[in-house]
């Protein structure tokens, strides 16, 4: 709890379940990126795949350069509520939603040269200067879990080496790639080894150069020296070109709290706890990674004295956390608290089942104060569906 510096009396308070974001920890984390920013002069972008609580976005855009989006709703997003640079990459962009892009778009990336090709007389003529990229496929990645490797052998995402012989880059601005996720500083310099390999010499001829996102640079034992002497050491060799990095992750790395509470405790040969909360609808992250979300003052199964599996109230089999121990026996009404819920949460999250979302909340850690930002109910259910 140190870390999100949430007093216990605030979380009693809070509907179940609910989301809560820490100003301070959201804080935190943006000193470390501003550090960075300026030991480099890079630029970071808040990725709002990852993180798009637009709440937090006074905050925010204290610290960073802009945002970056992958569709029409969230470009327009970021320009209406971060404002700053607004940056877009897609893996194609639809034509009927192509004018409302460049409306909110200030830089533009594509997939492929057919789809700058298609779309460029629509750029040159939007009226304003749009800045354009294209996504290259470094042919190297250290990303263990498939779903999330955009290096793959089959990988849709980014224009492979090949693929440049013969092509005329006039009218493109930069190159953006993506090879990354949640990892350390040694592993960009890999990919960045892999990057040049194969495209260095287009460098010169470029504006700036995105090193995309997957860096979990606010993570405690992240390599921030290293970065920096990457990012120093690669602007260095090419005039000073300036860099982009567009996490998501790292923006709300250990910010939120998943507050749940126990519904009901069956004991038997397992023990079991029933939650407020839904692994597939609220976390569904979890079982996608899959990871193992940590709850405040928890074990692991067998390690404190009184072990539960816990479980969603939705009526998928499957929808189960864990199995977790516990100094005391679980009892209906306890409050459970997930760590590190903010990122990739609320942007993934569902209602199936007919199960309410859970509400959003900032705690203001300097004016110690709670602030309910959202609610659902039916409504939000019933909208989504017809």
């Amino acid at each position: 709890m140190d870390r999100y510096r949430i007093p216990r009396d605030i979380i009693e308070k809070l509907p179940t379940p609910c989301y809560v974001v820490s100003l301070a920890a959201l804080e935190d984390n943006l000193a470390v990126l501003d550090s960075v920013q300026k030991r480099t002069g890079v630029k970071i972008l808040l990725a709002l795949k990852g993180f798009s609580m637009f709440s937090t976005f006074h905050l925010i855009k204290q610290y960073l350069a802009g945002t970056s989006a992958s569709s029409l709703n969230e470009v327009r997003l970021g320009k209406e509520e971060f404002g700053k640079e607004t940056h877009i990459v897609c893996p194609a962009f639809r034509d009927d939603e192509f004018d409302n892009i460049i409306k909110y778009a200030d830089h533009v990336v594509f997939n492929s040269f057919r789809q700058w090709q298609k779309f460029r007389p629509m750029i040159e003529n939007a009226g304003k200067k749009i800045e354009v990229g294209l996504r290259v496929n470094p042919l190297y990645s250290e990303v263990e879990i498939e779903i999330y490797n955009p290096c793959s052998a089959s990988s849709r995402l980014g224009i492979r080496p090949e693929k440049f012989q013969g092509q005329n880059l006039d009218g493109i601005d930069g190159l953006h790639f993506h090879a990354m996720c949640e990892q350390n500083s040694d592993t960009l310099v890999r990919v960045l080894e892999n990057f040049e390999k194969h495209f260095s010499h287009l460098i010169p001829q470029m504006k700036w150069i995105n090193f995309g996102g997957g860096h979990h640079i606010s993570r405690a034992d992240y390599n921030v020296d290293l970065l920096c002497d990457t990012i120093n050491g690669f602007r260095k060799r090419y005039n000073n070109v300036p860099v982009y990095l567009e996490p998501g992750e790292a923006i709300a790395l250990n910010t939120g709290l998943l507050v749940s509470r126990v519904l009901d405790v069956i004991s038997g040969d397992i023990n079991l706890a029933i939650l407020d909360t839904s692994a597939a609808a609220h976390m569904p992250d979890m079982l996608e990674m899959p990871y193992r979300p940590m709850i405040i003052d928890s074990g692991k199964a067998g390690e404190k004295k009184h072990t539960y599996k816990l479980g969603g109230p939705t009526c998928l089999a499957g929808d189960v956390v864990g199995d977790y121990s516990f100094d005391e026996p679980l009892k209906e009404g306890d409050l459970l608290c997930f760590t590190d819920m903010a990122h990739y949460t609320m942007v993934k999250n569902n209602t199936f089942n007919g199960i309410n979302l859970p509400s959003i909340a900032i705690y203001d850690n300097k004016k110690a104060q709670l602030q309910i930002v959202r609610r659902f109910g039916y409504e939000d259910f019933k909208t989504r569906l017809s």
